[in-house]
């Protein structure tokens, strides 16, 4: 475990208690106490082989540290400078990103795609009433799954192949101006960006967010990070009891992006929130123009929805807005295949806490807890040793329910009857679909693997008729059903509510 506390070092006339920050008695003490709670969560819960934490007021940082390991398979101990996938807290970073260019008056975020975009495939009508907030704010009634398919999970793309999907764009089942979350909004207002301006995303939430912040170890090159030798985590699952094993689905340069693709560090992270609770300003420099950070924290669209202990009230640009108990916490979570981030801060507190954990399966909730714990000892939460423990005790029954929940799928799947008319060889091919890509299908020993792009898997046998159960993403099966020609034999496959064309 690696840490380190600002509070011992900091002058005392600095540290003169605040209303709305921590005190310097709290400074002191409470990187030990955090320090002993984190390790205590990481030992009961056991499934997460490593975390890191950052805590900050509005003075700057508070503590950072980290525990356990990065990656099973290298043992390399989990710092405050590994880098860890913080999911779809990405999506803050590129919204502020968007917010920025619009503040220097390049773009205007209340005007349909229509009037600033390039000509593309977004419908008409579409594109003549929806905005850049409403794809931000998740209030656009619009989707387009091939997109957010591609770019996320597949990683079958390249900019003239999303620029041609931009015709996939379609009206949701919810009409306009309702909350509904998902990542095609990000995606799409960030492939009309790069087509007007000319910069991916990488390179936009590069220039206008991070290297003004010296957010230095926050990248969406991954690969690039690991091939320099940086410290990645690794995401895992905890499924089998104090043996996390690593995802057979891993983050590469191809599936990060826009609404989820960047890995940061504890200490990065702390900056981030030093901006967010300051509206802008770190280490006493004011980084992006007054207001524009606390802009993004503004509710654009309602929800009424709860996430574990948090209520929802609406959505900004990237950012959560609810409430933790009585606190007003401006939040957004992420996860994907092993790897789960809490990222959250009480601007009438002025406090924002941090928590990155390489496993999202059994014990990913602890990033919650963890992050809570700072909040309530700061307020001061009266026996909060043993309130915590008992949240504990409720995330380990959660974990075991999930195990066994797991545990029983697996054992009923093995039991099924092969479903499959054929030998195994008759299915062999390649499958094409125009919108989705090229799924394979292979012989691997006596079962067929199924693959698309980075994603590949062994398939399960289905219980529909001429089907393949598979988890191409990890924990989330899905169905590949094939239909025979005349003659009997495979012809096309339907995956994803698309029919994909033998090759």
């Amino acid at each position: 475990m690696m840490s380190r506390s600002f509070g011992a070092i900091i002058a005392a006339g600095v540290l003169a208690c605040t209303a709305e920050g921590a005190s310097a008695q709290d400074r002191e003490t409470f990187g030990a106490v955090m320090d002993a709670f984190a390790q205590r969560a990481m030992q009961r819960v056991e499934a997460a082989p490593g975390m890191a934490i950052a805590v900050v007021d509005e003075r700057g940082l508070v503590h950072v540290a980290g525990f356990g390991v990065a990656d099973v398979a290298t043992g390399a101990p989990a710092t405050a400078n590994t880098r860890f996938y913080i999911a779809s807290a990405t999506k803050s970073f590129t919204a502020l990103s968007i917010a920025a260019m619009a503040r220097r008056g390049e773009l205007d975020l209340d005007a349909p795609l229509a009037d600033w975009a390039p000509p593309s495939g977004v419908p008409t009508d579409i594109a003549d009433r929806i905005t850049p907030t409403d794809l931000l704010s998740h209030r656009s009634g619009v989707d387009n799954a091939p997109i957010a398919f591609r770019v996320a999970y597949s990683g079958d793309w390249t900019p003239e192949v999303l620029w041609r999907l931009t015709a996939e764009t379609r009206p949701r089942d919810t009409p306009y101006g309702q909350f509904v979350y998902s990542n095609s909004g990000y995606n799409l207002a960030t492939v009309l960006t790069e087509r007007r301006w000319g910069r991916d995303w990488r390179e936009l939430v590069e220039a206008e967010v991070l290297t003004p912040l010296g957010m230095t170890a926050t990248t969406a090159r991954i690969d690039e990070a690991r091939a320099a030798g940086a410290v990645v985590a690794a995401g895992h699952f905890g499924r089998v009891p104090s043996e996390p094993e690593r995802s057979p689905l891993q983050k590469s340069d191809a599936t990060m992006q826009s609404a989820g693709g960047l890995i940061s560090t504890a200490n990065d992270m702390a900056i981030w929130l030093e901006a967010q609770i300051n509206d802008g300003r770190v280490g006493g420099r004011q980084v992006f123009p007054a207001g524009l950070v606390a802009s993004t924290h503004v509710s654009r669209v309602a929800q009424d929805t709860t996430f574990g202990p948090y209520v929802r009230t609406g959505y900004g640009l990237g950012w959560q807005v609810g409430r933790y108990g009585d606190d007003v916490l401006i939040h957004h979570f992420g996860n994907f295949s092993g790897s789960r981030a809490h990222v959250s801060f009480m601007p009438e507190r002025r406090l924002g806490v941090a928590v990155m954990v390489n496993e999202d399966a059994f014990a990913g909730d602890m990033a919650d807890v963890v992050a809570n714990y700072a909040y309530d000892w700061f307020a001061g939460l009266p026996d909060i040793e043993a309130a915590y423990e008992a949240r504990l005790d409720a995330l380990i029954a959660e974990r075991d329910r999930r195990r066994a929940g797991i545990a029983g799928a697996v054992e009923a799947r093995a039991k099924r009857p092969r479903t499959l008319s054929l030998a195994n060889a008759a299915y062999v091919g390649d499958y094409v679909n125009d919108v989705y890509g090229t799924l394979t299908i292979r012989e691997a020993g006596d079962r067929l693997s199924v693959a698309i792009g980075v994603q590949q898997t062994l398939a399960e046998h289905l219980t529909e008729e001429e089907g393949l159960r598979v988890e191409l993403t990890p924990f989330r099966g899905e169905g590949v059903v094939f239909r025979l020609d005349a003659d009997g034999r495979p012809a096309s496959l339907t995956y994803q509510d698309a029919v994909f064309e033998r090759n």
